[in-house]
């Protein structure tokens, strides 16, 4: 095939109603979704390549892939088409050539992904899609100091799942941010509520390791687990030592840096 561009994508999800980013059989998927549409404006193209898998459940405000083609449509047409054709829960925000030798997954430097937990007595409706809903107060102090012993390369076996395929358990945590925030919201509008914010940014990921990270977390902040226990969990690189796996719908895939 004689490729004349790499065209990079772009692309917002709400994740609710999808087997996760890969292509699986039986499932829809969201990278299955895509690849249906491009094979119609470019059935030319090379397969579309990530620069990471979400799973089931999880969103993204800012996912990037690219594909190779020899069709003369220009990005913007493709985003047209594409976004006409895509279900709202889908969409292209931006499109253009890059390089060919441009890999969405191999040339990111990190990801940052948003994990948001609601703990209050009224939540909005909003709020059992987008958050991990909690009834009970968190110490965010304990928080903060356990997950300063996540950050650095080091290997994170404890906050990997099951069925993780990666060849390597070691990872770069670059930072773990915890804040709480007053509301949160897209569009125009607020989701007032008591929320904790988690930002999470690393070289890669394994599977679930946010996720398994932040539910390790509320083990601390409800104190069943201390600050200081972060250290033997990590150390005796045991998943069941650590916390339970928080819910998919809170995680959202934030930004993937270049």
């Amino acid at each position: 095939m004689n490729i004349m561009h790499n065209i990079k994508l772009t692309i917002q999800y709400d994740g609710t109603d999808y087997a996760g980013w890969q292509v699986q059989p039986g499932e829809t998927t969201v990278q299955g979704v895509l690849e249906e549409l491009i094979s119609r404006i470019a059935p030319d193209r090379t397969a579309l390549t990530a620069a990471g898998r979400t799973d089931s459940g999880v969103h993204a405000i800012e996912q990037v892939a690219s594909f190779g083609t020899s069709s003369l449509h220009s990005p913007s047409t493709i985003q047209r088409s594409l976004n006409a054709g895509l279900p709202g829960s889908i969409r292209i925000i931006d499109a253009a050539y890059c390089d060919k030798t441009f890999h969405s997954r191999y040339d990111a430097v990190s990801k940052s992904y948003k994990y948001f937990i609601f703990i209050g007595d009224i939540a909005s409706p909003f709020v059992s899609r987008y958050a991990w809903r909690l009834n009970y107060k968190l110490g965010l102090k304990g928080m903060r100091l356990a997950a300063s012993h996540l950050t650095g390369k080091m290997d994170f076996s404890s906050f990997r799942a099951s069925g993780c395929g990666a060849k390597s358990t070691v990872r770069e945590v670059i930072s773990i941010d915890i804040k709480r925030v007053r509301s949160t919201g897209f569009m125009s509008f607020k989701i007032k509520g008591p929320f904790i914010e988690f930002t999470v940014e690393a070289n890669a990921f394994l599977r679930h390791m946010v996720r398994n990270i932040v539910g390790t977390l509320v083990e601390v902040g409800r104190g069943r687990l201390g600050p200081e226990d972060m250290k033997t969990i990590i150390a005796n690189g045991d998943r069941s030592q650590a916390g339970p796996t928080a819910p998919a719908r809170g995680l959202f895939l934030y930004k993937v840096h270049y």
